[in-house]
């Protein structure tokens, strides 16, 4: 059994630091980058950056690592990436785990809001219009200001997270082509796998935050009602990085979820 880690959007593996470990203990665990992000390059055709490009190669490292049966486990947009996979190929898929994730339209309901979904247009043509500019404002912030930014706004608890947990997102955001990032975004932004949540025939557990402002948990809440196999935990304070700021809890739930299915 080998558990298959998708990142969030503009991430390269921060968020499975500890869950990266404890999984190692009981399953065999792959890891890998989208297209423009950590070790993978820019896509050839820039163009290719949807949800679904992201699947097919989720498919290609399924079959490059010997095509066993998989956990599929994804957090943030992850989610959505682990969906599209599944819908592509869902032979060896023994079970899907979502960590702080939506089905999609993830623009339309960040922070409770539609404003990204908004905004995103005019900031896509400034990055059209002025690429140094915006490469300069996006990278300017230092790691550690960013985090501090992120507890005092409370994205993050700062009494459970670690900051230097953080800081290797924020380096790597850094260096992520902005451009990319915001076309990335919006193509996940109007992207929905919400019709294939009543058709998943595989355990499911869904982990949320109650706290998490970047995927409200009502959303959560409905995506277990929606899937027939699904299980949910939501975890009281826990904030859009619940893996690092729950981590005990969050592998020893997947752990149970992953025996109890009879999975490992």
């Amino acid at each position: 059994m080998t558990a298959v880690l998708c990142d969030g959007i503009v991430c390269d593996g921060f968020i499975y630091k500890y869950l990266w470990e404890d999984l190692g203990r009981i399953v065999s665990v792959a890891h890998w980058n989208y297209r423009g992000h950590g070790r993978s390059a820019l896509p050839v055709d820039p163009r290719s950056i949807g949800v679904d490009a992201h699947a097919a190669d989720l498919d290609a490292v399924r079959r490059h690592v010997g095509d066993p049966n998989v956990v599929l486990i994804g957090h943030s947009f992850g989610t959505q990436v682990a969906l599209e996979a599944y819908r592509l190929r869902r032979d060896r898929v023994s079970a899907i785990v979502f960590l702080c994730g939506s089905s999609g339209r993830i623009t339309h309901t960040f922070k409770g809001r539609d404003t990204l979904a908004s905004v995103l247009p005019s900031l896509l043509e400034f990055a059209g219009k002025h690429p140094k500019l915006a490469r300069g404002l996006w990278s300017r912030i230092p790691a550690k200001i960013a985090v501090r930014i992120a507890m005092l706004t409370g994205d993050i608890d700062q009494h459970a997270v670690r900051p230097e947990d953080m800081e290797p997102y924020f380096h790597h955001v850094s260096h992520v082509d902005f451009g990319m990032f915001l076309r990335m975004l919006a193509l996940a932004g109007e992207h929905s796998a919400e019709d294939l949540l009543p058709e998943i025939d595989v355990p499911v557990l869904i982990v949320a935050g109650d706290k998490d402002s970047f995927t409200p948990p009502a959303i959560s809440e409905q995506m277990a009602a929606i899937i027939p196999t699904a299980e949910l935990l939501m975890i009281p304070g826990g904030t859009h990085v619940a893996p690092l700021e729950h981590d005990e809890l969050v592998f020893l739930r997947i752990e149970k979820f992953l025996v109890e299915h009879g999975i490992v």
